[in-house]
């Protein structure tokens, strides 16, 4: 099937039969989803489930046995990200956090956040390092973006402080900041409030929807935290050892018999 002629209408991501197998053990098998525009979707599962696989095959840090992922990148055209390396997907609008934060300690919050706008400069390196007057007026502008999404995010007032030394909710602040100065059309958090404490949690979950209504961009929210999931979420996927379990609302998902089997561990009574 030919990019053009997937019906992308209101979606940014399409995951059509996805599978890939690590020694004949199946990751993930033969999964679908779609995500919409300007939508927060969570992916959940019990460890092992194949979550971790299945975005880093949507982000090409692994290559599928077989589907496809469709995306509509920053020009509203659809793309086959399976046509695409690793270093190209950011460049198309998709952007993803780590677990582990990685960040720059010596530099300052506000430089590291400009460090995910590196995709985004047109002045040559040549102009950067003799200050043009044109590619001073881009960092200028693109200093007054990074200000403004730590703004967003409630932590413009550390702008100049170095990251050595902050709190990990900081740090995990930093690194989401970083990924939304690229203008991703999608943004893929992994994990966002591990390590977070019940009211950075809370804090994390109206930022998300902050950032969502401001900015404009999806969310492919990967989380073990259902408080956050539930929460935040428009429409959930649950998956269980690579395989499709169900898809709905928050509410459809928590009064879910098989997500309730397979992830919450509930004996359900069958009579």
């Amino acid at each position: 099937m030919h990019n053009n002629e997937v019906d992308m209408n209101g979606l940014v991501l399409k995951i059509e039969e996805l599978s890939i197998a690590f020694g004949g053990l199946k990751a993930v098998d033969g999964l679908s989803f779609e995500i919409k525009e300007n939508e927060v979707f969570g992916l959940i599962g019990p460890n092992g489930a194949g979550k971790t696989t299945a975005f880093n095959c949507i982000t090409q840090f692994y290559k599928p046995d077989s589907g496809a992922i469709y995306f509509k990148d920053r020009k509203g055209q659809t793309q086959n990200l399976l046509d695409h390396g690793v270093h190209e997907i950011i460049e198309l609008g998709l952007v993803r956090t780590f677990q582990n934060v990685e960040l720059i300690r010596e530099l300052s919050i506000i430089d590291n956040v400009l460090i995910g706008a590196h995709t985004d400069f047109k002045a040559t390196i040549f102009s950067q390092a003799f200050r043009f007057p044109k590619a001073v007026k881009e960092e200028r502008e693109m200093r007054a973006k990074a200000y403004k999404i730590l703004e967003t995010l409630g932590i413009e007032d550390r702008a100049n402080l170095p990251v050595g030394g902050q709190p990990y909710g900081i740090l995990k602040k930093v690194e989401f900041a970083r990924s939304l100065i690229s203008n991703p059309k999608l943004i893929i958090l992994d994990e966002p409030a591990a390590g977070l404490n019940d009211v950075e949690t809370i804090e994390l979950a109206s930022r998300i929807r902050k950032i969502r209504d401001e900015l404009g961009c999806s969310i492919l929210l990967v989380e073990h935290d259902m408080r956050l999931v539930m929460d935040v979420c428009d429409r959930i996927c649950a998956i269980s050892f690579g395989k499709f379990l169900a898809k709905g609302t928050p509410k459809e998902i928590k009064e879910n018999k098989a997500v309730q089997v397979a992830y919450l561990g509930i004996e359900v009574d069958h009579d």
